[in-house]
């Protein structure tokens, strides 16, 4: 049984802002963060079909401390897709949506999940990252 994570975010910026804050390997160091350390987290990504990427992070006794990933879909400024792969293989698809008034919605869908307890913990990793998003968008 595969489950997905599904979670929406608003902020008060411009879609490519948001967009930006996404796709730059330099923007996602600022808020995609070791969740234990708050360290920024070392990464190759590009905004690229087919692109290969890592986030790399201080090991633990537990994990290597690498997030593998795939870049499947570029679709500027409204969907990003990628894999995601600490130990399982997920699907990661960021949707933006400009709601006018300087308001956009960024929403996140996660599949491939193969358990509640693993589910819970793409939740709040998630949720603590979207949450640091606001800096990098002021």
């Amino acid at each position: 049984m595969s489950l997905t994570l599904s979670l929406d975010f608003q902020y008060n910026t411009t879609i490519e802002k948001l967009w930006s804050a996404l796709t730059d390997s330099n923007k996602l160091a600022k808020w995609v963060v070791n969740i234990h350390t708050d360290q920024a987290m070392e990464n190759n990504f590009e905004p690229v079909v087919g692109h290969r990427f890592q986030f790399r992070t201080e090991p633990t006794e537990w994990w290597n401390g690498i997030i593998e990933g795939e870049v499947l879909i570029v679709d500027e400024p409204h969907t990003l897709s990628y894999t995601w792969e600490s130990g399982e293989k997920h699907k990661i698809v960021w949707t933006l949506q400009d709601l006018g008034n300087g308001k956009v919605n960024l929403h996140l869908e996660q599949t491939g999940i193969s358990n509640e307890q693993a589910l819970n913990g793409a939740k709040y990793g998630w949720s603590k990252w979207c949450s640091g998003l606001d800096a990098v968008l002021a």
